[in-house]
């Protein structure tokens, strides 16, 4: 029964995410696609549940009036039928309406629902361009996702299910004192026009503040998060100290805004309880009046200050529900900001796949500026022709990683195109485009996963013949079979910890140039690809980098200029232009930028700039 009623809701719809609205009941409706069967199924169950135990207040007056109207010789005669009904109604009725609801708000819907929405967002946000999550802590992103989908399923959940409860027991509540006598019911319609006023005064306060409070959290998560993303830094600054006040100023804000919430919730709390004490004063005093006058039986009065004491506690309930409602409704608000963001980077509708027959590359008068308007890279050309392998050669900031970032599509020229086999990029798909380029960077980041993972992502469906012989072409062996980790697993299945921090440089470095063996792509990038890699690593892996790059077109970036003057090309950038052209030796013999740039190496590393090598 369990599961029958678990699988009712699929966690991982398999539809493809588009954008989030950014207003709140739209955004709502949107991650409630495919759940309001089974939310119209509980809000029945509470309607249901709320009139039988209003029901039960009344049907307990007319008790009252027949015990007390009637002899002990012929009650049971005369009203057993109606004993025998409520019996049903509180043994059969109820318990089974009780259990329906349980299982649709615990087995379908508390657990499925949020997953939906978190796997919808997250397969929404991790196609977010680069931009995206370079304006954002990793930490409050995750924070975000995973708060939002909660308080999205607690908002809708509680709208229906409070809302729905308290509509029909109030209505309930005022048909029955009326049914009485209708001055009965003046206390209880005084009572829940001032129970609005106050909700309407202190509700909105305590939306503003969740909203506040939510953004804090948030904060303060991506903060502590930072730190610990950047432990070795730290350290090596030696600056806990400095990490423990920043992550105080954090928690100082969002204890702020947690102290501004309970100002007001006690404001509530007070003013409500009050309230309830005037109601049960007045009704008690009216029925007694009432009863004394004739106009109300004993039940009757019995059945009003018998719903006064329910509504006593149940104010506190909802009070607190409302309270929880507009507190995830500002939690909703917040994680519209974060999430309902346009993707930067977008796929072209009914956009096809790259097909690469060559591997020819194409970069036509591209301008990208980063938004600025100016600098970067401008008007830039450059043909590489299929097998070609080029070097991209100049200073920090001339452009060479702002170039390959373009060719991988990480953002959107701002004019030109650049194709591949005659293909415009912007109008293929992304993944496609990947697919077709390896790339071994600089600043090596790892899965924390495993050791065979990683090197696995380059090509899931591997065998683990492929996978050795890349390893083995990376030099990685030795160190994978002695690789372990604490929790006593060895080799490919030890884990690499956060980033692979558990790894050194040059570790990192091998695992990511055998998983881009393994990938095989017929466009290969290498951007300081041995930058890690001590003399004799590097020079045992060598033949085999050279290996690779045969058969695919290459573009490799280094400072070290000795590692790239056997390349076919060398392309020399400054300032976003292509200002040199063509091998070592004819570039050295035209005596121009790439010249000096080699002369005034030491040790083969290209010079930062001239203020650095006069400092040194």
């Amino acid at each position: 029964m369990f599961r029958w009623f678990e699988k009712r809701l699929e966690a991982f719809p398999s539809a493809e995410p588009s954008e989030p609205p950014k207003t709140l009941v739209a955004f709502c409706m949107h991650y409630t696609r495919g759940v309001w069967p089974w939310l119209a199924v509980m809000a029945v169950c509470t309607a249901s549940i709320a009139v039988l135990e209003v029901s039960m207040y009344a049907f307990m007056g007319n008790v009252v009036d027949w015990l007390s109207n009637q002899s002990r010789e012929t009650f049971i005669a005369q009203e057993g039928w109606k004993l025998a009904l409520l019996a049903g109604v509180v043994l059969i009725v109820m318990p089974g309406i009780v259990l329906l609801d349980s299982l649709v708000i615990h087995q379908t819907l508390l657990s499925n629902y949020p997953m939906r929405i978190r796997w919808m967002v997250h397969r929404y946000v991790v196609r977010q361009s680069m931009t995206f999550f370079q304006d954002e802590f990793a930490g409050r992103i995750s924070t975000k996702l995973m708060q939002t989908s909660l308080a999205v399923r607690e908002a809708v959940m509680k709208l229906l299910d409070v809302l729905n409860y308290v509509i029909v027991y109030f209505s309930g509540t005022l048909i029955i004192a009326a049914a009485a006598d209708l001055r009965l019911m003046v206390p209880f319609l005084i009572w829940l026009a001032a129970y609005i006023g106050l909700m309407w005064y202190f509700i909105p306060k305590l939306q503003v503040a969740s909203k506040a409070q939510a953004d804090s959290r948030s904060s303060m998560t991506g903060r502590i998060v930072d730190s610990y993303t950047n432990i070795a830094t730290v350290k090596l600054f030696s600056h806990s100290k400095r990490e423990e006040n920043y992550a105080r100023e954090g928690m100082e804000e969002f204890l702020s805004t947690a102290y501004t919430q309970m100002r007001m919730v006690t404001g509530f709390h007070v003013m409500l309880y009050a309230m309830n004490c005037l109601l049960l004063f007045s009704v008690s005093s009216i029925a007694i009046w009432l009863w004394l006058g004739s106009a109300i039986s004993v039940g009757a009065v019995a059945v009003g200050i018998g719903l006064v004491l329910r509504l006593n506690g149940m104010s506190q309930w909802i009070m607190w529900e409302m309270s929880a409602l507009f507190e995830n409704i500002g939690t909703v608000e917040d994680g519209i900001t974060s999430i309902s963001l346009p993707r930067l980077v977008t796929d072209v509708p009914h956009a096809p796949e790259l097909a690469v027959s060559a591997g020819a590359i194409r970069f036509e008068a591209i301008g990208f500026h980063y938004g600025k308007g100016a600098g970067v890279i401008d008007k830039l050309s450059l043909d590489i022709r299929p097998g070609e392998k080029i070097g991209l050669v100049g200073r920090s900031g001339a452009g060479k990683s702002t170039l390959v970032n373009l060719l991988l599509r990480f953002y959107d020229l701002e004019s030109g195109r650049i194709t591949i086999d005659g293909q415009d990029i912007a109008k293929v798909k992304q993944d496609s485009l990947r697919e077709h380029i390896g790339m071994i960077t600089q600043d090596t980041s790892l899965l924390h996963r495993s050791i065979r993972d990683n090197v696995l992502y380059g090509k899931p469906d591997a065998s683990e013949e492929l996978m050795r012989q890349a390893v083995q072409n990376a030099q990685a062996e030795a160190f994978i079979e002695a690789a372990s980790d604490p929790k006593g697993r060895r080799g490919f299945d030890a884990h690499v910890g956060e980033r692979g921090v558990k790894l050194s440089g040059g570790q990192r470095q091998r695992i990511a140039i055998a998983r881009v063996m393994l990938k095989d792509a017929p466009i290969l990038i290498m951007d300081e690809a041995t930058s890690a890699l001590d003399s004799e690593v590097e020079a045992a892996i060598q033949d085999n980098l050279y290996r690779l790059m045969q058969g695919k077109t290459v573009i490799a970036i280094a400072h070290r200029l000795s590692t790239i003057a056997a390349l076919d090309r060398l392309v020399v950038m400054d300032k976003g232009r292509i200002v040199e052209s063509g091998s070592h030796e004819e570039l050295i013999a035209a005596d121009g930028i790439y010249a000096n740039l080699w002369a005034r190496q030491s040790g083969g590393f290209l010079g930062l700039d001239d203020e650095q090598e006069a400092a040194e």
